[in-house]
């Protein structure tokens, strides 16, 4: 018999449980609703943006007049709200002839509401004048890992008080950055032309958006330039630069192109950017689009707070990119520079409709960075490149993971992230090879010609390549980009049937939180040297397929090439990875099997590897071998013949990377040895060579060098020709260079100053007497004002060589307090942790 209390209590267990269940799922849900970002509604359109300012270089301030010519979007409308950020507002009013009718406003320091006098509709079109002064300094805020700060407008050095560094001012709109230097609807969906007239000292340049139409002498000292930009853009894309910079004049056909960079530097700028026209003419041949607007300008300056920012006709790069002739040799920033010229295309010409759709703009951006490399530097180079950006992927998915199209971020500047560009742009990879490059790039010159000019969504790009393939893309873009994850692939082989080869395919991942991957896969096997491929279709968790190969083969390839983003996980012996080095036609196989190799430590097939990657078609490989055999010295007389292959390298290869790395482990081996050749190569024009051969001369530990001929060198200032000077002034223990090693840290700048950093460090704490106090405070300075996470963390290191002082290490913990990035937070209260533990 039941006991119907006990029924009763369980029934009434169940019915709370339920309850509780609905109840958190509706929060769940309401959550969901509250954290959605939707894309900006179009009250008002801006048709024009008229601006007059002018610099307060001593209090760092902007003082403008706006005039907006503006309508409603599409409802009538009695109140504009217009973005404007730590400004003091003047008049307002409604431009009548040649009269200002005022105008009421309200103003809280971020929006600017102005009280129309009548309502408008549609048919309507007013101007509107603003007079402000904006306090770029005022609340700037955080950033993104893409973009370190919120000013908008930046003064550099604008008292001209630091040695050696020109006073600049120079604007980064993105995201919403723009309106804390002028008025406006700071939104990617807002388009506008605009004149831009800016009041500037008579000794500087300025560029903007658009041409230079006119300039016009002020007297005393200053000159207004005249700024139009007769195309529309998104409000973030306006920006200027004023400062003293030499300019190099280039062009591709018509299109007028300049390298504005600080003077004296012209010549390498000339060879930093000399790629810019062949790119403009492969982006252009590639999409059958003509580059669309009216000149191109590529802008080097100082603090930047980005590594370049995409403004439309006028992007803008950070410092790195400042090269003298002899730096520029090496110069390896053709990925950044085509990175920002393709968004001109996608981002400037079609904009993302919304914060949520960044990828819209980035992964282009990205990916055009790998059709760079495949046409000019090879096949090899850009899927080792595309592996590269998987991996920066698969370190952001350890920690997060978030649908590609989001809109439930907490702010716009966390759109900035792996998922955006890496992710993004691989996937864009995987769309190419799954329509093939015909219906792939005539997708993406529907998809510009239709939105020329628009805001776009995810959907209007799916729905381009749909018209032009003729085949449904909803799983694609479902599983890719909206929603999370990736697929982890366990592969297995069965070569019991050598003539029809059983590959077998599982999904691993969380099904609940990541989807069932549709996935074309490739599989790939060799015939002597001919290479034979098949595409299968996976659409189930787990699925088999039989190659049919029909000619015997004892290995196969699943995705030899990498195109696919997915974790796999495979059983693949020691002397499987041999083969695939010495079989595989593609560079990034290769690579793989190398670097596999080398992290087994498999000691017998690297034996029989090394001598064929040291003499491999792609360089990268090449290099890889070597700074391996700079591990283990032993390596030297494991294989015959092997120093004779590495000294041709160090002098003949047509690499100066590979060359470099050869001389470095030259030097490792023995220095004393090859000293003649590291005199002579210590004067190539290339720094990668001549630092590598220095710093060979410098290791030397039976014929020293003597101090003179090391002053030769010091007073160069790239950084891979200071680090040996550093270093010799170290290990030698010469005195007097406490002024020498000050000068070379204002002098570096980007990784040259994170690895100088170390050194500086060492000097001081090994010899105090040469300036400790100095140098820990310029330390204590660089880790309190870098825009740099990395220059940050150099700072502090050295600084802990100092920290067995009470007084060092307070200044340092107070230094830290107001550190924004979380990892450095954790990286400086870790080791900060661990010296009291030892105290």
């Amino acid at each position: 018999m039941t006991d119907s209390s006990s029924s009763d209590s369980s029934l009434d267990q169940a019915a709370n449980f339920s309850v509780e269940s609905q109840d958190l799922l509706r929060k769940q849900k309401e959550l969901k609703i509250q954290r959605y970002k939707p894309s900006a509604s179009r009250e008002f359109d801006i048709l024009h943006t008229d601006l007059d300012l002018q610099f307060d270089w001593e209090n760092q301030t902007v003082t403008g007049k706006a005039r907006l010519t503006i309508k409603p979007f599409f409802y009538p409308q009695k109140v504009l709200v217009l973005d404007a950020k730590d400004f003091e507002v003047g008049t307002v009013g409604v431009v009548v002839g040649d009269s200002l009718q005022k105008l009421s406003y309200r103003y809280n320091e971020r929006e600017l509401s102005v009280f129309l006098p009548k309502e408008l509709t549609v048919k309507d079109t007013v101007e509107l004048e603003v007079n402000y002064k904006a306090f770029p300094e005022r609340n700037s805020g955080d950033g993104s890992k893409a973009i370190t700060d919120t000013k908008g407008l930046y003064f550099i050095d604008p008292l001209d008080t630091v040695p050696d560094k020109p006073s600049m001012i120079w604007t980064q709109g993105e995201t919403e950055h723009n309106s804390k230097w002028f008025p406006t609807i700071d939104r990617p969906n807002e388009r506008f032309t605009h004149t831009i007239k800016l009041t500037v000292p008579d000794t500087m340049v300025s560029v903007s958006n658009g041409k230079l139409v006119k300039q016009e002498s002020l007297g005393n000292g200053f000159r207004k330039d005249h700024w139009e930009m007769d195309l529309p853009h998104a409000p973030y894309l306006v920006a200027i630069a004023v400062g003293n910079f030499g300019k190099v004049d280039a062009s591709h056909g018509k299109i007028p192109l300049g390298y504005f960079v600080e003077k004296g530097f012209e010549k390498g700028a000339a060879k930093v950017f000399e790629n810019t026209p062949k790119m403009m003419a492969f982006f252009e041949e590639r999409l059958g689009i003509p580059f669309p607007w009216q000149k191109y300008d590529q802008i080097v300056v100082r603090d930047f707070v980005s590594g370049a920012m995409e403004n439309t006709t006028a992007s803008i790069f950070m410092e790195e990119l400042r090269m003298d002739e002899r730096e520029a040799i090496d110069s390896e920033w053709d990925y950044i520079i085509a990175h920002e010229l393709f968004h001109q295309w996608f981002g400037d010409l079609v904009t993302t409709e919304s914060w949520a759709n960044l990828t819209l703009n980035e992964a282009f951006a990205n990916y055009s960075e790998y059709l760079w490399n495949e046409f000019y530097y090879g096949n090899d180079q850009a899927a080792l490149k595309l592996v590269s950006e998987m991996e920066g992927y698969f370190a952001e998915a350890e920690v997060k993971q978030e649908n590609l199209i989001r809109f439930d971020y907490q702010d716009s500047e966390d759109m900035f992230d792996a998922h955006s560009y890496n992710k993004g742009g691989v996937i864009l990879h995987m769309l190419r090879t799954y329509l093939g490059d015909e219906a792939f790039f005539q997708g993406l010159n529907q998809y510009l010609k239709r939105h020329a000019f628009q805001s776009v969504e995810v959907h209007d790009l799916r729905l381009a390549f749909e018209q032009v393939s003729g085949k449904d893309l909803n799983w694609f873009f479902n599983q890719w980009f909206l929603e999370k994850g990736h697929p982890e692939l366990k592969i297995e082989v069965d070569y019991s049937q050598p003539d029809n080869v059983l590959i077998s395919l599982t999904q691993l991942q969380d099904l609940e939180e990541n989807p069932l991957y549709q996935l074309p896969v490739e599989v790939s096997w060799y015939e002597g040297k001919d290479r034979r491929s098949k595409i299968f279709h996976l659409t189930s968790a787990n699925q088999s397929f039989a190659l049919e190969n029909e000619k015997p083969v004892s290995q196969v390839y699943v995705d030899e090439g990498k195109n696919l983003l997915a974790r796999r996980t495979q059983g693949i012996s020691n002397e499987e990875f041999a083969q695939q080095f010495i079989e595989s036609q593609l560079g990034v196989a290769r690579y793989e099997a190398l670097d596999s190799l080398i992290s087994r430590e498999a000691k017998t097939e690297l034996s029989r590897i090394l001598p064929l990657a040291l003499k491999d078609s792609f360089w990268s490989v090449r290099e890889n071998a070597l700074g391996f055999l700079q591990s283990d010295s032993e390596w030297r007389n494991e294989i015959e013949g092997l120093e004779e292959v590495v000294y041709d390298l160090a002098e003949n290869d047509p690499k100066n990377s590979v060359r470099s790395a050869a001389i470095d482990l030259l030097g490792e081996w023995d220095p004393d040895k090859y000293q003649n050749a590291f005199k002579r190569l210590a004067n190539h024009p290339s720094y990668l060579i001549a630092g590598s051969a220095l710093m060979g001369l410098v290791r030397a530990s039976e014929s020293k060098l003597d101090v003179s001929t090391v002053e030769n060198y010091s007073g160069e200032k790239n950084y891979r020709m200071v680090i040996p000077v550093a270093e010799y002034f170290i290990m030698e223990s010469v005195l007097g260079k406490g002024n020498w090693f000050a000068t070379k840290l204002n002098e570096l700048n980007g990784e040259g100053l994170y690895y100088f950093l170390g050194y500086y460090g060492e000097y001081f704490t090994r010899f105090p007497n040469e300036g400790k106090e100095g140098a820990i405070e310029s330390l204590i300075h660089l880790l309190q004002t870098s825009s740099k996470d990395y220059i940050r963390m150099g700072a502090f290191q050295a600084l802990m060589g100092f920290a067995d002082q009470k007084e060092t290490l307070e200044k340092i913990e107070k230094s830290i307090q107001g550190e924004k990035s979380i990892q450095l937070q954790n990286y400086f209260g870790y080791f900060l942790e661990m010296l009291k533990d030892e105290n």
